[in-house]
């Protein structure tokens, strides 16, 4: 575990001893305080102070720390342990988010799902807060998270915003000189579509994760720090979009690596034009996908579709 993690997880602790001494109704100390009785930075502080009100044991507001609650066992945070990594992580809190089974509007319980997938609720908090940029959750005002869900709007907005997004990567990848590393991830990619397309009449379940891995290609080349994450998680909800419409799977995916196929040819060439009309034409395909995803899963009635 990193040294920060631990920095963290025994300060939180030592903070809920510190709230355990007091009653409920009182205040907790100013930061600068909090961070010499801890023995750790007001970074770390503000961080214990965050988990403290998600987990409902203190409402932060300013300079006011109310204790809301005192703490019990189940509060205090495990100093060991082997937890998920952080991309297993996104990875099943996705899937249980995209599966539908979670209406919107639904509270979230971070201690509860941190057990679930294994992971410091901390580690959950953070992710959340990534994850908050896309749509999906919000903070809600006196602590915790809200599920916002997944609806045809929210859709649209993320199909347009990833557009943006990856024709602006798309012709900067055109400008890469040929010693960058993406010529040669373009070249493994395009052998492995052409594999995948022999024998797609069997195989064609195995396009969604290809296809994650061809759009995180691409916009690896954009080294911009504010969308980066906001990127990745776009890049994982349409990777999982393709596991939720079963009808024709085998001839939409079959289409859709033709369609790339077509961007990387593109690609090699540096032909921008050519290059942003086939990835234009990809993502219009792959909205088109993603709405008939939520009719299908009747999250949306058919005839509030929007026109294609």
């Amino acid at each position: 575990m990193a040294r920060t993690d631990e920095r963290f997880r025994s300060a939180f602790n030592d903070c809920l001893t510190l709230v355990g001494q007091h009653q409920v109704g009182d205040s907790l100390p100013a930061e600068t305080a909090l961070a010499e009785q801890l023995k750790v930075s007001r970074t770390i502080v503000r961080t214990v102070l965050t988990a403290l009100c998600d987990a409902g044991v203190v409402h932060w507001q300013g300079r006011e720390k109310t204790i809301l609650r005192l703490p019990v066992k189940a509060d205090r945070l495990p100093l060991r342990g082997d937890y998920v990594p952080r991309d297993v992580l996104e990875r099943c809190f996705l899937e249980w988010i995209l599966r539908f089974d979670v209406p919107a509007g639904t509270p979230l319980n971070v201690a509860k799902l941190a057990k679930e997938f294994s992971v410091p609720p901390h580690a959950l908090q953070e992710f959340l807060s990534g994850l908050a940029q896309t749509g999906l959750v919000a903070r809600r005002p006196r602590g915790g998270w809200l599920l916002l869900g997944f609806t045809a709007d929210y859709a649209i907005e993320l199909s347009e915003l990833r557009a943006l997004l990856e024709l602006n990567a798309v012709r900067k990848l055109v400008q890469l000189p040929k010693a960058h590393a993406i010529w040669d991830e373009l070249d493994a990619l395009e052998r492995q579509h052409h594999d995948l397309a022999a024998r797609i009449d069997t195989d064609f379940h195995d396009f969604s994760p290809l296809d994650g891995a061809f759009h995180m290609a691409l916009n690896s080349v954009v080294e911009n720090r504010f969308v980066s994450q906001f990127q990745k998680s776009i890049s994982l909800i349409f990777h999982y979009h393709y596991q939720w419409d079963k009808k024709m799977e085998r001839h939409r995916n079959e289409a859709a690596i033709a369609e790339h196929l077509t961007l990387i040819e593109a690609l090699k060439r540096r032909d921008e034009a050519a290059a942003v009309a086939a990835a234009s034409a990809h993502l219009l395909t792959s909205k088109a996908t993603l709405l008939g995803s939520l009719r299908v899963n009747a999250l949306i009635p058919s005839d509030a579709m929007p026109p294609e």
